[in-house]
Parts: structure tokens; sequence; C-alpha cells
């Protein structure tokens, strides 16, 4: 499977998104990458449904939803109508995961589940057949621009194995720190959708940018 480039909207700017957006769909993006935050289960508040519903009025380029949220199952409905492609939802704070991966397949979205840096891939272990998605942390979540964390390699490899395992059909995200520094080793490590935030938009031309990183990824 070819990489696929989530820009991050965490690391554009707010005040002109739909901008933000025009300058990286000609580098042909796979997805827009949408962290949606409570303050609560992490430290930001951010985006809600109506920013979802806009941006899916800007663009055709699928939004993908991670809800970084402390109760991600009573907003599901809201952000499945307002147009996520992909809904998220992190291990750590949802105790009934089959019924809430179940919920977002019946509202016609794929399913996500993301761990964090301290988070054991063991806890994947009886949900990764239902899912379409895993969605690795490299940071611990809350802020754009911080530094990858080099034993997230580790932890890639090992959800790639146990997806392999199981004979799993879901893909690997990465989320954090991605630059043209280590990409490739993140891309061979298993990843298959890699999040980039700072590396895309806080440089003069975010569609260069994405090509710039295809182009590292490429020697892995």
């Amino acid at each position: 499977m070819s990489l696929r480039i989530a820009p991050s909207l965490l690391a554009a700017d707010f005040t002109h998104l739909g901008d933000e957006i025009a300058r990286v769909e000609p580098a042909g993006i796979d997805y827009l990458h949408v962290d949606v935050m409570d303050g609560h289960f992490v430290p930001n508040i951010t985006f809600g449904p109506p920013v979802v519903r806009a941006l899916r009025a800007a663009t055709t380029v699928p939004l993908d939803v991670h809800l970084m949220i402390a109760d991600p199952d009573r907003y599901l409905d809201v952000f499945a109508e307002a147009g996520a492609a992909i809904l998220t939802v992190h291990a750590e704070v949802t105790p009934h995961l089959h019924r809430t991966v179940q919920r977002i397949h019946a509202l016609g979205a794929r399913a996500g589940v993301a761990i964090n840096p301290a988070t054991p891939v063991h806890v994947l272990e009886e949900i990764v057949d239902d899912l379409d998605l895993v969605l690795v942390m490299s940071v611990n979540p809350g802020f754009t621009g911080q530094a990858f964390l080099p034993a997230s390699l580790r932890k890639i490899d090992a959800v790639r194995r146990l997806i392999a395992a199981h004979g799993s059909q879901a893909v690997i995200e990465v989320d954090g720190g991605i630059d043209q520094t280590n990409i490739a080793s993140v891309a061979r490590a298993g990843a298959t959708v890699i999040v980039a935030g700072a590396s895309i938009f806080h440089t003069p031309n975010p569609a260069a940018a994405v090509e710039a990183l295809r182009q590292a990824a490429a020697l892995s």
C-alpha cells in the first residue's frame, strides 16, 4: 500500500482554514486530519462539530476526525452527521470499544482506535479484527510541534505484527512529530498513513512540504 498523507489542521492557521486547505490540496493529499480536543482528556480545546461541518463544505478531501475527548460515544452521531469519513476514539477512555466501533460503522464511517505513547499495544488484541485503522500517537497528545518519541518505532512495529497475526485489514496511522528526518523510519516500521502538522503548515509552501515528505518516505 502506498503511503498516505493526512495534514493535521491543528497546525494550520485557524483564522484561514479554508485558505490553508487550498494550499495543501494541490499536493493530492489523502485525508485532512481533524484533532478534536475537549480540555479534559488532553490539555487543549480545539474543534467541534460546526467546524467539521464547515470543513466538509469546503473540500472533497475525506475528513479523518480524531476524537481526543473524554466521552466520545456522546458525539459519534453528530460528528458523523457533520461529515467525518473516519472516526477514531481512544482506547484509554472508551470502556466498550466493540459497541463504539459498531456504532461508528453503523453511522457509515470508518472506525479507528488510538493509543497514547504509554499505552501498551496489547489493549488492541480483542478489537483489532473490527478496526479500519489503528492510530499510534508518537507524541503525548494535546499540542502541535512536539518532538517525535523514538520508542514509537517499536510500537508501530508491534502493531504491524499484531494486525498481521490477526489477519486484520486495519491500516496503521502515526501522528506526532513526523518530518523529513524520520518519515522513512516510520514507514519502514509499518505506518501507511502519516499525520503531519508543523512540518507541513509551518512552512512557506505546504503543498511542496507534502511532496518533500513523500520523497523522503520513498527512501524507506
